[in-house]
């Protein structure tokens, strides 16, 4: 009861601290002109949020960063609020972060304005850093195999388990990636998936992974307090690579990735939708099997409002959540 305390007190000092620190940033990102650029290709209604101010995934980031160095720090003094192991998952969430602030920044003010980093570049950088942290955690966490629901012990991989975790890794990165969308849609997501993920942790006994994991609930639903439709931010790549990468590190290091599709259905539809689109269009040589990609431009293009769509798409994966957090402690 006392590490759930702690946990849950985590996510509302992270909550305080996002959205004091929000106006500021706020200011700061419009005086230097950093305004999302929207594709001609978007729907016409999405025009409007041209020039919005964007790499909010700062606002998540610096937070979460802020609290688990402090938590560390206390031991110094005496006090054993956190661990070392969160420092995989933190350490990605910044790296990917730098990464998604980078292509952010070449997008807005860079040589190649509107389009950021050159997506081949992009994807050998996140291969990279997925590598290095799936090494990390088998070698030197020595985190859990894979379990699945229902059947006892756990699934070893061996030495293939690192480029596994390095794809569960990229995949998620970009699936949250592909989520970013719509007012509020990514945020409320992701924070749904950490909550899931921050039980399960805290059920397994893995008190420092859960507070890690409910200090970034906190930071999103402060950054959710200037996301929602009509946002005022959006996270961009830095936010939602950072994301995608972590949720994919806090899956592994509980052994609980097996069902992250299940937990996560809301990215995995929408990279799915994206993929589907690509091979279909390919394969029949101009026809879109979707409106268009990923799958919430779909329902935008059919009619239903933004509002809609998020609401929709997040009790799905509210859902979705519960029904993993119940086959994992089964």
């Amino acid at each position: 009861m006392k590490d759930a305390t702690l946990a849950v007190s985590l996510a509302g000092l992270s909550f305080m601290l996002t959205v004091i620190w929000g106006g500021p940033l706020l200011r700061v990102l419009r005086h230097f002109k950093i305004g999302k650029q929207i594709r001609v290709e978007e729907p016409g209604k999405h025009m409007v949020k041209m020039g919005t101010p964007t790499m909010g995934g700062v606002m998540i980031i610096l937070p979460v960063l802020l609290l688990t160095t402090l938590l560390n720090a206390a031991v110094l003094i005496g006090f054993k609020l956190s661990g070392k192991s969160v420092f995989v998952p933190l350490a990605t969430m910044v790296a990917f972060g730098i990464l998604g602030a980078i292509d952010d920044w070449e997008g807005i003010h860079g040589r190649r304005k509107g389009d950021g980093l050159r997506i081949r570049t992009k994807f050998v950088i996140q291969w990279l850093i997925a590598g290095l942290v799936a090494w990390a955690l088998k070698y030197i966490l020595e985190v859990p195999g894979m379990y699945i629901p229902g059947v006892p012990g756990q699934v070893q991989f061996g030495w293939w388990y690192v480029p596994i975790a390095a794809f569960i890794i990229v995949a998620e990165s970009n699936a949250v990636n592909f989520t970013d969308g719509l007012d509020g849609l990514a945020g409320m997501i992701s924070a749904t998936i950490f909550a899931a993920y921050g039980v399960i942790a805290l059920l397994q006994g893995q008190t420092f992974l859960a507070q890690f994991s409910f200090t970034l609930v906190g930071a999103l639903f402060g950054f959710l307090w200037f996301n929602v439709h009509p946002a005022q931010l959006f996270m961009g790549d830095t936010g939602s690579l950072a994301l995608g990468s972590t949720i994919a590190v806090v899956a592994l290091m509980t052994g609980q990735w097996a069902i992250l599709p299940l937990i996560g259905i809301i990215p995995l539809a929408e990279a799915m939708s994206d993929v589907i689109q690509i091979f279909y269009f390919k394969a029949t040589k101009g026809r879109r099997f979707f409106k268009m990609a990923p799958i919430h431009l779909h329902f935008e293009m059919i009619g239903w409002s933004e509002m809609q769509i998020v609401q929709r798409f997040w009790l799905i994966g509210l859902l979705a959540a519960l029904i993993g957090v119940g086959l994992a402690v089964s």
